[in-house]
């Protein structure tokens, strides 16, 4: 239990690491967050992949629900920034 839990979230902190890393212009946010963004993404990409019929076949490492793990969390990423960031400017005072 404890190593599946440590594994989900080296994973998210490499999946969401990545994802931001892709991403153009600057995210303010933290680093739990993008573990937490990381491990969601990168779950619902290993989901999506198998629902549409993927099927690692060589016992390796999976490569495609892990890119699709990525696209995701940098979408994730993306519709979280938009909806804190709007409010983080509006509390310190600031506008677009």
């Amino acid at each position: 239990m404890i190593g599946t839990i440590i594994s989900a979230i080296v994973v998210g902190l490499i999946v969401g690491g990545l994802a931001r890393l892709i991403m153009p212009g600057k995210q303010s946010i933290g680093i739990i967050m993008t573990i937490l963004l990381g491990i969601i993404g990168s779950a619902i990409g290993s989901w999506l992949t198998y629902k549409l019929g993927y099927n690692n076949s060589n016992g390796g490492w999976e490569v495609i629900p892990f890119i699709v793990g990525i696209v995701v969390a940098i979408i994730l990423i993306g519709i979280y920034v938009r909806i804190s960031g709007g409010r983080a400017l509006k509390r310190a005072g600031q506008t677009h």
